[in-house]
Order: structure tokens, then C-alpha cells, then sequence
């Protein structure tokens, strides 16, 4: 299989591009700088730009047959640069007619699904003060997902560690997982649900 990784030059996407690799995929990863890409594989194609700017981002879904972005927020900017972006990944997917999408967001995004327990709550209410314009970018990001008709998947992962992976996940809601995840584990289940549609249109929260 032919994947587009979005978001691969980052800690947990070191872990994905490797599982991805291990596995016989052909990868084509978008970096805007392809030096922080420490994997290498023949299989490895990476293609230097931002994520902002959609005649790259058609690049590299062309010929994919999934897509897959780990794109995150690394500071509490007011700009919504992961919802411009994520939009530019639909549009290249309906263009190219690619329809798998696997998405990585932070548990603070809600779910209908959800029970959250108080534990569950101060964090929300921590990162709505900490981290609102990043929390805000997340919710849009995740409507867009929603309405994209796209054969979507959005992953939703607590505090994320450097820990050993431990191979085996609880999977669910808030309220029925725990609070950690190392990125290992992250980037193992992400993969898996490229293929896997027991979660297809949903947005489970996964933890250790």
C-alpha cells in the first residue's frame, strides 16, 4: 500500500514512518525540513514543504491509497494553521479520489461518546486556558474530518510519553482509558487503522 504521512518528522512520526516501512508500505512523507527525517528506506520518499501551500500537499496524496497526518500544534499561536492545512489534505484527497483518511488528535476534543470523569474535566479546563487557540484549531480540524465524507478516522490520544511501547492499548472513551500513551503505542494503532474499519467514522481515545 501507498501511504501519505503528514506530520512524520516529529517524535511520534518517527515511530509511524518506521512501523509503516517495517511493514512493505511505500511512503511519501511531507517535511518542511526533510534534515529532521532521521528514518531512511528505499521506500521512503520525502518531499520537502509546508502543509499550508495545497500544489505540495497534491504532491503528495497523488497515487496514495491512504493518508495519514499526525499534524500538531507546537505553540498557542491565534492562527489556525493545522485547520488550513487539514483543509488542503481533503481537497488534494477528493482530487485525487483518495479516501481512507486516519487523523491524530488530542483527547481534549470531544466525542459524543464521551463520559469524562473529573480527572478528565480539569485537563479539559487546563488546556482551554493554557492552550485555547491550539484546542480551537484541534475542533475545527476534527469538524472538517467529520464533514468531509471521507472514510475517516480520528484517533484521539491523552499525554503523550518517550515510555517503552507496552503492545498492548486500552481503547474506548473518556471516562474508560487512562490518562498516558507512549508514541510508540500511538504510531502502532494509528497504522493499524489504515486497514482495520472497526473504528471507521468514529473517534475512539486510545492510552496505556
Amino acid at each position: 500500500m501507498k501511504l501519505a504521512i503528514f506530520g512524520g518528522s516529529g517524535k511520534t512520526g518517527r515511530f509511524l514512518l518506521e512501523k509503516a516501512l517495517q511493514q512493505g508500505h511505500d511512503v511519501v512523507a511531507l517535511a518542511r525540513t526533510p534534515s529532521k527525517v532521521t528514518v531512511q528506506h528505499p521506500n521512503l520518499t520525502i518531499i520537502q514543504g509546508d502543509s499550508q501551500d495545497l500544489t505540495t500537499v497534491e504532491r503528495v496524496v497523488s497515487g496514495a491509497d491512504a493518508v495519514i497526518s499526525l499534524l500538531g500544534r507546537i505553540n498557542n499561536a491565534p492562527e489556525m494553521m493545522i485547520t488550513a492545512s487539514t483543509q488542503n489534505i481533503i481537497n488534494a484527497m477528493r482530487k485525487f479520489n483518495v479516501r481512507r483518511f486516519v487523523v491524530v488528535a488530542g483527547a481534549g476534543v470531544g466525542d459524543p461518546k464521551d463520559k469524562p470523569g473529573f480527572i478528565d474535566g480539569v485537563f479539559k479546563f487546563l488546556l482551554g486556558v493554557l492552550s485555547k487557540n491550539a484546542v480551537t484549531d484541534m475542533i475545527q480540524v476534527t469538524e472538517l474530518v467529520r464533514a468531509s465524507g471521507l472514510e475517516w478516522t480520528i484517533v484521539r490520544a491523552p499525554m503523550l510519553t518517550d515510555d517503552p511501547a507496552k503492545t498492548t492499548i486500552r481503547e474506548g472513551y473518556l471516562g474508560s482509558v487512562g490518562v498516558r500513551l507512549s508514541r510508540e503505542d500511538l504510531a502502532a494503532f494509528t497504522l493499524q487503522q489504515v486497514a482495520d474499519i472497526k473504528y471507521l467514522r468514529q473517534a475512539p481515545v486510545i492510552s496505556n
